[in-house]
């Protein structure tokens, strides 16, 4: 990548990391798009290996909050789901990866500005988990099953639940997408030479996120996916 690619990725992983941080979703819908349209060969490894320092600090900031019960359910029904999107990224061509994440980027924001209140259960917890399991394998991108489980729940619970759920099923998915040649010791290189982007990212949504009202963020974040899923769908 040239230096200017690796500028606006890094950019890209700030803001991401300050987002989610913040609101508790945001960052694969936001990298995964632009990393798709800079260099598609980054899917999906890139992602999840990114997100593994960041929701391991924010499970630890609000370990008080966290929702075990449900984050049990949606992990097992999440590692359940896993080699499903392994068998899902094994079908897509590498050149038609970019499309995958920006349908998959476009119906789950779509899905999640549309869902109403409802209260979560059992059911809930684990289609979250499913539906996780295969995109997030997939194609990096598995926040908006679990936001929409979330979402009606104080924001510090959202925030450290997602947080733990992502984390068991991103070192899982890695573990299969490296043991299986779908993934390289390069793009595993890239998240970590990264990672001052995601610790300023992060540190920053330390100072913001019991000031900014996530309620109010969620919609804004969605609305960048929507748009950059659909410049990904668009793109030649």
């Amino acid at each position: 990548m040239s230096a200017a690619t690796v500028l606006v990725l890094a950019l890209v992983v700030a803001v991401a990391a300050f987002v989610q941080g913040t609101s508790g979703l945001g960052f694969a819908l936001v990298v995964a798009p632009v990393a798709g349209l800079l260099d598609p060969s980054l899917l999906p490894v890139f992602v999840l290996a990114s997100m593994i320092p960041l929701n391991l600090y924010v499970v630890w900031r609000e370990r008080h909050a966290l929702d075990l019960r449900g984050a049990g359910w949606i992990s097992a029904a999440r590692l359940a789901a896993t080699p499903g999107g392994l068998l899902l990224l094994w079908a897509v061509p590498g050149q038609r990866l970019g499309l995958v994440v920006g349908v998959a980027t476009v119906l789950a924001a779509g899905v999640s500005l549309a869902a109403p209140a409802f209260v979560p259960g059992r059911a809930a917890y684990l289609g979250a988990g499913v539906v996780t399991g295969l995109t997030e394998t997939a194609t990096g991108v598995g926040g908006p099953p679990l936001a929409l489980v979330y979402q009606h729940r104080p924001p510090a619970e959202l925030r450290s639940t997602v947080a733990l759920c992502f984390l068991v099923g991103e070192v899982v998915s890695l573990v299969l997408l490296l043991a299986t040649g779908q993934g390289t010791p390069g793009q595993l290189g890239w998240a970590a030479a990264l990672l001052p982007a995601l610790a300023l990212g992060a540190w920053l949504s330390r100072l913001a996120h019991q000031r900014i009202d996530a309620a109010r963020m969620r919609p804004l974040v969605l609305g960048f996916a929507l748009v950059s899923g659909a410049v990904l769908i668009l793109a030649p």
